[in-house]
């Protein structure tokens, strides 16, 4: 378990891996502590008890086992509310939310707004924080480090313009994603973008961190932007690498584009 940086005093981030390659999260103050998407429910229930801390609420993205399995044991232990997306079946949710609204989350000074970012699946949403100087997001599995989540429910259209508005948060915004995914993803982008200089780069300093046992993640959006090819499905070297492989017709749409490289990473 790790923290990632934050102003002194203030609001943490820490990390909690589970099962073979998810990330729950733990947002705290050293207090109080929300969970995101508690897949499984004991290594939270050890990272609490082991930085002393108190859970006060639970934060969900979608409906799949791997992010809510966790909620019932959660539960039995901490009575606390639980937000999730308004359009996907979660049964312990007790506040549904959707676009546009903001939660304030119990036992924290913290605002987080809400995206509705379907693809993964129909209901999916993100959590972001706005705060300046400390712009987080919580994105499920919707964004992975170099990557992006399968299309289970819908359709690329709806994923494309997902990723878009998450492309749009600010730069410097910490990319809290659910699954340690990013090395094959990589090399998948190095296979589809070989001339990206930022990607090489990434790949070797990722590498580095893998093989220390360190996570790859968080991650930020101009990083994302700079090496993701799920953000640059456009680019002339992706289209180029697409149609190369006859997976891609030239004078193709960037939502085609992206509908390729997403089944051509189902295969890679």
């Amino acid at each position: 378990m790790t923290n990632s940086p934050s102003s002194a005093n203030t609001l943490s981030v820490l990390t909690v891996p589970a099962f073979k390659d998810n990330y729950l999260w733990l947002i705290h103050d050293g207090i109080h502590a929300a969970a995101v998407d508690p897949g499984d429910g004991q290594p939270i229930l050890d990272a609490l008890r082991a930085n002393g801390l108190t859970l006060t609420a639970i934060l969900l993205t979608h409906h799949h086992a791997d992010h809510i399995g966790g909620v019932p044991q959660l539960l039995s232990e901490y009575k606390v509310p639980v937000f999730g997306p308004r359009h996907d079946n979660i049964a312990a949710v007790t506040h549904p939310l959707g676009e546009g609204e903001r939660v304030q989350v119990p036992g924290l000074a913290l605002e987080l707004s809400v995206l509705d970012v379907p693809g993964h699946t129909r209901g999916h949403i993100a959590y972001v924080r706005e705060t300046p100087g400390e712009h987080w997001l919580f994105c499920g599995d919707t964004l992975f480090g170099a990557g992006c989540g399968r299309l289970f429910e819908g359709t690329p259209a709806q994923m494309a313009a997902s990723l878009g508005k998450l492309a749009a948060l600010p730069d410097d915004t910490l990319v809290y994603c659910a699954h340690e995914y990013t090395l094959s993803n990589l090399r998948f982008a190095e296979a589809v973008e070989p001339g990206n200089r930022a990607l090489r780069m990434r790949l070797e300093a990722d590498s580095k961190a893998r093989g220390t046992n360190l996570p790859t993640i968080p991650s930020n959006i101009a990083i994302e932007k700079a090496t993701n090819p799920f953000l640059r499905a456009g680019e002339p070297g992706i289209v180029d690498s697409l149609v190369a492989a006859g997976r891609l017709a030239r004078g193709a749409s960037k939502v085609e584009a992206f509908a390729a490289l997403r089944e051509w990473k189902n295969v890679f």
